[in-house]
C-alpha cells in the first residue's frame, strides 16, 4: 500500500509497480520497529505526520504511493461524469489527481476525520471538479481578463512559484497593480474576453509605474517603458496559468529497471527514533479517543431524530438508493424525503458543532466544512455503505 504505483498504459490502468527504496524502508520500519502489528490507518496517520512536520524524507513519497488508488477511482468517476469533454482521458484526470495530493495532506485534520484514504475518496472529486471549472474558465481567458480577476495572494504565489528574485516580483507585482488600476471596463458584456490595452493606455501603464515605484518598491529599480512593461504583464499571465495549472509529468516517464519495479530519484530512508515511535503511537491513541467520543455525540444526535428522518437516511446511506427511490419505497413527496436528508444531517452536524465548542475548539466556516465531510464519512460508515 506504501510502497507502490499505477502504470498507466494507453490511457488505462496496466499495473502496478513497486518502488525499491519505499519497499524497503516500509520492512525497515515492520523488522525494527514496536508498531510493527498497526493497522493500515495507523500507518497513514504516521506517515502524514511525519510528511507535516518534515521528519522523514521519504513520507511523501509513501502517502503518494497510498493515495494511488483514491486518486484512480476519482479520476475514474470524473471522466465518467464528464465525458463529454474528450480533450481528457481517464490518464489525464488521474495526473490532475495526483497532483492535488499535497492539498489534500494539507486539508487533512486527523482529529476531524478518522482516515486519510476516505478523506482523500471524498475530497477528490471536489478538487477534480474545482480544477475543470478554473481550466474552462482560464482557457476562455485573454491575458488581460485573467490579469483582471487573479487575487493579489494567487498572483504573489504565482510569482514566487516561476522562481522570480524578490526584487522581480515586487517590480512585477507593481506593474500588475498599475494595470489594475487603469484598465477598467464599464462596458457590458463578456469579461473573460477583455482586449488587450491599447498603446495610450500602455504609456499610461508605464507612466504610473515610474511615478509609483520609489514609494512602492524598497530597492531602488530603473524606469520601464511601455514595451517592457507590456513584456512583464504577458508573462505575468502565463505565470499564472502554469501555476493554476501546473504540468504533471507522465507516471511512465520513470526509469524502470524491469516489468515490476520503478526507481525514483529519492533520498535515502530516514530513520526513526524509538521515541519518535511512541510519540506516534500516543498521538494516535490521543485521536482515537477523541473520535470515540465523537462517534457518541453524533450516534446520540442520529438516535434523536424523528423515525422516518432516520429511515430516509438508512435507506440513502446504507442501500445506497436515490432520492427517487426513497420517494417510491416511503410513499413519500420528494420534497419530503430532500429536506428530512437535509434537515437531518443539519442536525447531526449542529450537535458536532457544539461539542466541538463545548471543547474550546474553534470553529470557522472551513472546519465546518470538513466536520461536513467527516459527517458524511461517518454516515457511510454507521450505515456500512459503500457507494
Amino acid at each position: 500500500m506504501f510502497s507502490t504505483f499505477v502504470q498507466m498504459e494507453k490511457g488505462r490502468f496496466s499495473k502496478w509497480l513497486t518502488d525499491p527504496k519505499l519497499y524497503r524502508n516500509i520492512l525497515n520500519h515492520l523488522e525494527h520497529s514496536s508498531l510493527a502489528l498497526k493497522s493500515e490507518n495507523f500507518w497513514a496517520l504516521y506517515w502524514q505526520k511525519q510528511w507535516r512536520f518534515g521528519c522523514n524524507n521519504l513520507a511523501r513519497m509513501h502517502l503518494l504511493a497510498y493515495l494511488q488508488e483514491p486518486c484512480y477511482w476519482a479520476a475514474s468517476k470524473t471522466v465518467a461524469k464528464f465525458f463529454t469533454l474528450n480533450q481528457y482521458l481517464l490518464a489525464d484526470y488521474f495526473q490532475m489527481a495526483i497532483a492535488e495530493v499535497e492539498t489534500i495532506l494539507k486539508d487533512f485534520n486527523p482529529e476531524k476525520s478518522s482516515s486519510l484514504k476516505a478523506y482523500a475518496i471524498m475530497a477528490m472529486p471536489s478538487r477534480l471538479k474545482d480544477i475543470l471549472r478554473q481550466r474552462k474558465e482560464a482557457d476562455i481567458c485573454t491575458n488581460w481578463a485573467l490579469l483582471r480577476k487573479v487575487s493579489k495572494k494567487l498572483l504573489s504565489e504565482a510569482l514566487r512559484e516561476a522562481g522570480l528574485s524578490q526584487s522581480a516580483i515586487a517590480q512585477y507585482h507593481l506593474a500588475w497593480t498599475c494595470f489594475k488600476e487603469l484598465y477598467i471596463q464599464n462596458q457590458p458584456g463578456n469579461t473573460s474576453q477583455l482586449p488587450e490595452p491599447n498603446r495610450q493606455l500602455w504609456e499610461a501603464i508605464a507612466n504610473l509605474y515610474n511615478h509609483q515605484r520609489q514609494s512602492q518598491i524598497t530597492q531602488p529599480t530603473e524606469q520601464r517603458n511601455a514595451q517592457t512593461i507590456e513584456q512583464w504583464l504577458k508573462q505575468t499571465a502565463l505565470y499564472v496559468r502554469a501555476y493554476l495549472f501546473p504540468p504533471v509529468k507522465s507516471l511512465n516517464a520513470f526509469k524502470q529497471n524491469d516489468d515490476t519495479t520503478v526507481t525514483f530519484d529519492l533520498p535515502d530512508p530516514s530513520s526513526d527514533s524509538p521515541m519518535a515511535d511512541m510519540i506516534a503511537e500516543e498521538d494516535v491513541q490521543n485521536r482515537q479517543n477523541q473520535i470515540s467520543q465523537m462517534s457518541g455525540v453524533l450516534l446520540k444526535a442520529l438516535q434523536s431524530l424523528d423515525v422516518q428522518s432516520q429511515e430516509v437516511l438508512k435507506l440513502y446511506y446504507k442501500q445506497g438508493l436515490t432520492q427517487q427511490q426513497i420517494v417510491q419505497q416511503l410513499q413519500m413527496s420528494q420534497p419530503t424525503v430532500s429536506r428530512k436528508l437535509v434537515k437531518g444531517r443539519e442536525s447531526i452536524l449542529a450537535a458536532l458543532i457544539k461539542w466541538s465548542q463545548d471543547l474550546n475548539i474553534s470553529v470557522n466556516s472551513n472546519q465546518i466544512k470538513d466536520m461536513s465531510l467527516a459527517l458524511e464519512e461517518w454516515l457511510r460508515n454507521q450505515y456500512g455503505g459503500t457507494t
